[in-house]
């Protein structure tokens, strides 16, 4: 889309929204009701095309792309009234008699910008948080899927009221021309990179960001658990979802020196029954996206630091982008693995000496997307949750927190800031407006000058609400 076809779509939302239309329940609630009929009349097409982008197993993307757009926008319908309702709040004697509210208010024009990795649930989701909050909003899909983006761009534009919700596809000059517009809040999903280059262009306008970034995502496992459920819900998270590429896939795991072999059998047991002898022939795995991204992931492997290092798969298929479940044992903290979110189907396993020991190794990096921990020690639980930052915690467990609509879901430092999710997209995407209400009786004249000394005394007891201090400054005492 070239330049002017930016600015003329950007000042038709603005129109829109100025005119109040996007704000008003009943457009909001039909603007939900169209997404939900696109899921629910589109669900083949849209696995399709998503099979398209990633090779991605049926099973994956109706799981954790359709049902949790469903699930989110089922949540909005239900909820919406509610949303939008005035908070009350209680008021000081300073202000009495009065009364407190506070407003949820749309912030206006928005700017989504989704990723490839989750092409059809990381673009719409956000969207029907913008839309329940009240906003025009511009979807940017990703231009590394196609097949994705051309049918969001299609569906969207069939269903939804296109003079307040509009898809622009392109790559990075229409990127680069939607960011140079002035918007109300943009929403970006992806790298730290690309994200400093949306941060910087936001500033030009005071916009508010949110970004969904990464990181190293740990595994923290202890011994005396049941490995065989371990593996699983590790495999599920790491390569059940998308091949790695998913931002909260378990990026590496930590464990004792004398555990590691036991979780190295355990996964590998568990890898072969899911994927079995020919992993790189599976149905179940999603290729890596893209040529780029397979070069990224193979100068991992070649490493000289870790080349030697691979105790289960390492298989390639260059030709179909196809990558076997690698698993590492005892890789170097100094090697390009440890030191870059790996994004992809390799698991290096680092080991301590005490479990405890991890989460200073933990805190060392960056502060991840998410951390998981294995463990039936009560202590080691309420630890881990207390000293190690993440964007979210999961125990015993891997991934799934993402598809719970009542948590947040968002990063903290490298990984992100901001959150989304059920109610707290709404949020997101809302300004909550203080409001106080009053009438003119209940003067107080100590408020104004000329000032006396009473006069502090009296304002102080309002303040703090005292009764018997504030009859003492009324009667002088």
């Amino acid at each position: 889309m070239a330049a002017v076809d930016v600015e003329a779509a950007v000042k038709e939302l603005r129109t829109t929204y100025s005119s109040g239309k996007t704000k008003s329940y009943e457009w909001r609630l039909s603007q939900l009701e169209a997404l939900l009929k696109i899921v629910t009349h589109h669900e083949n097409e849209i696995v399709e095309a998503i099979y398209s982008d990633l090779s991605k197993p049926e099973t994956e993307t109706s799981f954790q792309e359709i049902f949790s757009v469903v699930s989110s926008c089922k949540l909005a319908l239900k909820e919406l009234r509610r949303w939008m309702k005035p908070q009350k709040v209680k008021t000081g004697m300073l202000t009495f008699p009065s009364s407190g509210e506070i407003v949820p208010e749309p912030l206006g024009v928005v700017l989504v910008i989704s990723t490839w990795n989750y092409p059809f649930l990381i673009a719409v989701d956000p969207v029907i948080g913008a839309i329940a909050a009240g906003n025009a909003v511009v979807l940017k899909p990703s231009e590394v899927a196609p097949a994705t983006s051309a049918l969001l761009s299609k569906l969207l534009g069939e269903y939804l009221d296109t003079s307040a919700v509009k898809v622009i596809e392109g790559a990075v000059p229409e990127t680069t021309e939607l960011l140079a517009q002035k918007w109300d809040k943009i929403m970006y999903t992806g790298n730290g990179r690309v994200a400093r280059i949306v941060l910087a262009a936001a500033v030009k306008h005071l916009t508010p960001v949110i970004l969904e970034l990464g990181g190293k995502c740990p595994v923290v496992v202890d011994a005396n658990i049941n490995l065989k459920v371990t593996a699983r819900r590790i495999i599920s998270g790491k390569w059940g979802c998308n091949s790695g590429q998913t931002c909260i896939s378990p990026d590496y795991i930590l464990t004792t020196k004398e555990h590691a072999p036991k979780v190295v059998d355990a996964l590998t047991a568990e890898l072969e029954k899911f994927y079995g002898k020919d992993p790189l022939g599976s149905k179940d795995l999603s290729r890596i996206i893209n040529i780029h991204h397979f070069d990224r992931l193979e100068k991992l492997m070649d490493d000289e630091k870790v080349s030697g290092k691979i105790v289960h798969g390492g298989q390639r298929d260059k030709t179909n982008l196809k990558i076997a479940p690698t698993i590492l044992l005892d890789v170097e903290e100094d090697s390009l693995i440890m030191n870059e979110e790996i994004f992809g189907p390799l698991l290096p396993i680092v080991t301590v000496n005490k479990i405890e020991d991890s989460f200073g190794a933990i805190n060392a990096k960056g502060k991840p997307l998410a951390a998981y921990l294995f463990t039936n020690d009560k202590t080691l639980k309420e630890e881990f949750v207390r000293s190690v930052s993440a964007g979210a915690i999961a125990i015993n467990e891997t991934a799934l927190h993402f598809m719970e609509v009542g948590l947040p879901f968002g990063g903290v430092g490298e990984s992100g800031m901001g959150s989304y999710h059920g109610k707290f997209s709404f949020d997101a995407f809302s300004h909550q407006k203080a409001v106080l209400r009053r009438g003119f009786v209940g003067e107080v004249s100590a408020r104004y000058p000329p000032y006396a000394p009473w006069k502090l005394q009296l304002l102080k007891a309002l303040v703090k609400g005292n009764i018997i201090e504030i009859l003492r400054a009324l009667l002088g005492w």
